[in-house]
């Protein structure tokens, strides 16, 4: 295996720099240790404002911006084919040598600063200070918190310099000249932490901490509508005609799939009850004049699901539902359809969301995000293949296929249009999780390639009155969209 010299900070290197040289040692290179020339580390008002943010959230755990004990010196009597400057400050040397900037900065400081005000840091893995190799625009999950976006910041920048080291050791990316794409995100990180935690920061989680006295932390509704003719995917436009699915306000629907068999329709959905915190996955029959009957739970576990898209195919109609806090994809059969469902096979393991199934150039093909260990579910696409549903299923050598919280996540099953074009619904989480929906086209798949088009929004304007959507589908004439509302307590 080819060998890689790490530099990490001598003095209070922190827990992502550990784990990223934990997770190459565990790939199997060559890894040698040594420590980077001093630099400032973390103000203490950084670390007492994390501390006491983690308390509040009640995260035990460390986080991955904790100091951690000195990371000890390993040397090598040869010279490495490839440098990690995971301490920012390396001298320049004949080894090419990969420097992770946040924000343009090369100090991993720059995290909680641009998170206390507001910013969504960008990533860059940037070889020997000029070339870009690799970008990651993390999902921030919980923007009142700094504690907890600096935790998911942290978290791809760990996916990005593995997958970048990677992708660098299988010749997959070139190593010399600037990309023509190169850019950094500029924050207002000059402005220090803590001017930025006192005056954004900290009223960010106080009017938060308010809103959720009053209000329900998350309550989504569904919405659908029959159309004849062009749709949402046509016209990239909520537009007019929809009703909402009723809900008691005790638990609310979400994650919609239309589902049309023998000439009847039914919608799938997520269906959460605030007081169990869990969801199950029910089923909407539509009679003839279109009128949703009452939900009723067809499939429970002891873990949560969502997601249930379900789909036709060898004879026999399946469901794949989101599992990812069972740390497997599951897929089932219907026995009864539509309310029973039995596990037929075990398709993937890890934490795997929102995982959309597609047939195309003679091979079955599943686009999903993986939290990766840790951090959002929302930004990191992975892609799987397989010649059969049953698989077995086989990891992209391109995964993670990209880390962009503006198109990682599918929001609802492939769309076919007239002529023959491939979109896929993906959720923008830019303003947020739930915060917009649009669709990318699928430029190019095989085996070794894969390309997709920046997403087009999909405009919210029209009589649906939840702007925030994540969840498109359609099935002949039934359309279904969700969106998220604020439901007092």
């Amino acid at each position: 295996m080819p060998s890689i010299d790490i530099i990490v900070p001598k003095a209070a290197p922190r827990l992502w720099q550990k784990i990223i040289v934990r997770r190459l040692q565990a790939a199997g290179y060559d890894i040698s240790v040594s420590h980077g020339a001093e630099a400032a580390g973390w103000p203490a008002t950084v670390n007492a404002a994390l501390r006491l943010e983690r308390r509040i959230f009640r995260r035990r755990d460390p986080g991955l911006g904790s100091r951690v004990p000195e990371i000890p010196v390993s040397f090598r009597n040869d010279a490495a084919d490839l440098r990690l400057d995971l301490a920012g400050n390396a001298p320049s040397s004949e080894i090419p040598t990969i420097t992770l900037r946040f924000d343009g900065s090369p100090f991993d400081i720059a995290v909680p600063t641009a998170v206390a005000s507001g910013a969504l840091p960008a990533i860059e893995a940037v070889l020997d200070g000029r070339s870009v190799m690799g970008r990651a625009l993390p999902m921030v999950d919980r923007r009142e918190s700094t504690a907890l976006g600096v935790e998911d910041v942290l978290a791809r920048a760990i996916t990005l310099a593995v997958s970048v080291v990677r992708a660098l050791v299988e010749r997959r990316l070139p190593m010399g000249g600037p990309r023509p794409d190169s850019a950094s995100n500029v924050t207002e990180t000059d402005r220090g932490f803590a001017p930025a935690y006192l005056a954004r920061a900290l009223p960010r989680l106080g009017a938060e901490t308010m809103r959720r006295l009053r209000f329900r932390h998350a309550h989504w509704r569904v919405g659908y509508r029959f159309v004849d003719g062009p749709g949402v995917a046509a016209t990239c436009a909520l537009g007019n005609g929809w009703s909402v699915l009723p809900d008691a306000g005790d638990h609310f629907y979400a994650d919609p799939f239309a589902f049309r068999w023998h000439d009847r329709y039914f919608l799938f959905v997520e269906d959460y009850p605030h007081a169990t915190r869990k969801a199950v996955i029910s089923v909407v029959a539509f009679d003839s004049d279109g009128k949703p009957q009452a939900p009723r739970c067809v499939l429970e576990e002891p873990y949560h699901l969502s997601y249930p898209q379900v789909f036709e195919r060898d004879g026999a109609i399946w469901m794949l539902p989101e599992a990812s806090a069972s740390g497997k994809l599951t897929l089932y059969r219907s026995g009864d359809f539509p309310d029973r469902w039995l596990p037929e096979a075990v398709l993937i393991h890890g934490e795997i969301s929102d995982a959309t199934l597609l047939e195309h150039g003679g091979r079955l093909w599943l686009f999903a995000t993986s939290r990766d260990g840790y951090g959002s579910t929302s930004d990191t696409l992975v892609v799987f293949h397989a010649e059969r549903l049953a698989g077995p299923w086989k990891p992209h050598p391109l995964n993670p296929v990209l880390i962009d919280r503006r198109m990682a996540r599918p929001g609802g099953a492939f769309i076919r249009d007239e002529s023959n074009r491939i979109f896929l619904p993906v959720q923008d989480g830019t303003l947020g999780y739930g915060g917009g929906l649009g669709l990318s086209e699928l430029l190019e798949l095989d085996e070794q390639t894969i390309r997709l088009t920046a997403p087009r929004p999909i405009d919210a304007l029209g009589d649906w009155p939840y702007p925030k959507i994540h969840t498109f589908n359609r099935s002949s004439r039934l359309e279904v969209i969700d969106g998220i509302a604020a439901v007092r307590k």
